[in-house]
């Protein structure tokens, strides 16, 4: 690995003795690493991450793509050490009720947010990038919660929600030093100009979403960098520019994590993963209290859709179901007003449980329904299918399947559901999600 003398100079200051031990783990194979969704009971291995009850160390990196279980949601492939996000949640979150996650995007954040969070909590996800915000959407759809809203916004978007949020997480745009070892490509684009360049980025957008934090609120500050500059030096600015106090983890249990001033280095020498840095705030300075009031929503009548739907819902009381252009979602009855606030407010991708569309008398059940921890699977005519159908049915193939029932059937694979097809005797209609499918070649299957 070539890496920049700049970059290696650096790292031999903020190291000392330990550069040679650092050095020689950039040299090692990426630990491989992936956290359980709760849909079903799923141990992958026996080595799990120490800091993340629900993450869990793979021996090899099997093609992911070619699993059933990845595109269902049963468990997202993530980093190990950035699931230390889980110790904030339950250090720190426990009465977040309103949580903004604003650099969102692929979702490995969001899911563990989305898992760990007040029952009853509302998270908001944000990504900048309208392509990398429907990435995003679509895998906070796959892991099944209800309690998300998926924005594509600029940070200057939520000015008009101050004091909205009670917890949020910048998991900011950085330089990418840590993660030199898991993507090569990176290396090449490190620079002194960079590093500065991300600095400028960092806080401009924290500064522009600074309001939308109530006071005593918490931000949960992280990058996958090492250097002082985007980490240590913004924490310090952080506090002393806009107000706020840093808050200590307890980490006893966790061997290799390096505790600083600032926050918490993760450093591929020392624990099992790739470089991390997080911190912990408490907002101490006071926020502006004026906020939009949200429009009325209209809706069908909830008895007359309900009626008209085959999908049920485990526990129907807590939603109110919203008639959009045809288009049939659930919405919190306890978070309603904060959803339409941000509706009205924000661009809003996804939000709520998308049910599925009306096609003239027709209801089509939505892809998002099938994947969504809410529906009740008792209450749908399901099928069981093989390792060999499931992958076709993902490639958005045509399949049979073996059932004498007529119309709309959600298919399992191993009890786990994976979609919709519209079976109409010698041959199904296949409902996966164009923008869904796999795309990859595959010449021999074989199950993982």
């Amino acid at each position: 690995m070539n890496l920049s003398p700049a970059f290696e100079k650096r790292m031999q200051v903020l190291l000392e003795e330990e550069y040679a031990l650092f050095r020689a783990a950039l040299e090692k194979p990426a630990p491989v690493s992936i956290r359980a969704n709760n849909k079903i009971v799923y141990q992958p291995s026996k080595e799990q991450v120490s800091w993340c009850e629900s993450g869990f160390y793979l021996s090899e990196r099997p093609v992911f793509t070619v699993d059933p279980f990845f595109h269902a949601g049963v468990y997202y492939v993530q980093e190990a050490s950035s699931m230390f996000l889980r110790q904030c949640l339950k250090q720190y979150f426990s009465q977040a009720e309103t949580v903004l996650d604003l650099c969102a995007a692929p979702g490995g954040k969001t899911t563990l947010f989305s898992q760990y969070i007040n029952e009853n909590a509302l998270l908001v996800s944000n990504e900048i990038n309208r392509s990398r915000a429907y990435i995003l959407a679509e895998n906070v759809a796959k892991w099944g919660n209800a309690n998300v809203v998926v924005t594509n916004n600029q940070p200057a978007d939520f000015k008009n929600l101050p004091g909205f949020f009670d917890a949020m997480l910048i998991d900011a745009p950085c330089s990418g030093e840590g993660m030199f070892r898991k993507n090569p490509a990176s290396i090449d684009e490190w620079s002194l100009t960079n590093v500065e360049n991300c600095v400028v980025r960092q806080r401009k957008i924290i500064f522009e979403v600074w309001d939308t934090l109530k006071t005593d609120g918490i931000l949960v500050y992280s990058t996958c960098t090492y250097n002082r500059q985007e980490n240590d030096e913004n924490i310090k600015w952080i506090c002393e520019e806009l107000g706020a106090e840093i808050l200590r983890m307890d980490i006893q249990h966790f061997q290799g994590i390096l505790e600083t001033e600032a926050g918490y280095r993760f450093f591929p020498h020392k624990i099992k993963g790739e470089g991390f840095f997080i911190s912990v705030l408490r907002k101490t300075s006071p926020t502006p209290q004026k906020m939009r009031k949200a429009k009325k929503i209209e809706r069908k009548s909830d008895d007359k859709i309900k009626s008209e739907v085959g999908i049920k819902l485990l526990e129907p009381e807590k939603w109110n179901l919203f008639m959009e252009n045809n288009r049939l979602r659930a919405v919190s009855k306890a978070r309603q007003k904060e959803i339409a606030i941000i509706e009205n407010n924000l661009k809003c991708l996804l939000s709520g449980i998308y049910l599925g569309d009306y096609k003239n008398s027709d209801f089509i059940p939505s892809a998002h329904s099938a994947l969504s921890k809410e529906t009740d699977l008792k209450a749908v005519e399901t099928v069981e299918i093989d390792y060999t159908t499931a992958v076709r049915y993902l490639k958005k193939e045509n399949i049979q399947v073996e059932s004498d029932k007529k119309g709309f059937l959600l298919l399992l694979y191993k009890g786990v559901p994976l979609g919709w097809v519209k079976n109409i005797g010698q041959r199904c209609n296949n409902l996966y999600p164009q923008e869904w499918r796999i795309r990859m070649k595959i010449e021999e299957l074989e199950e993982i």
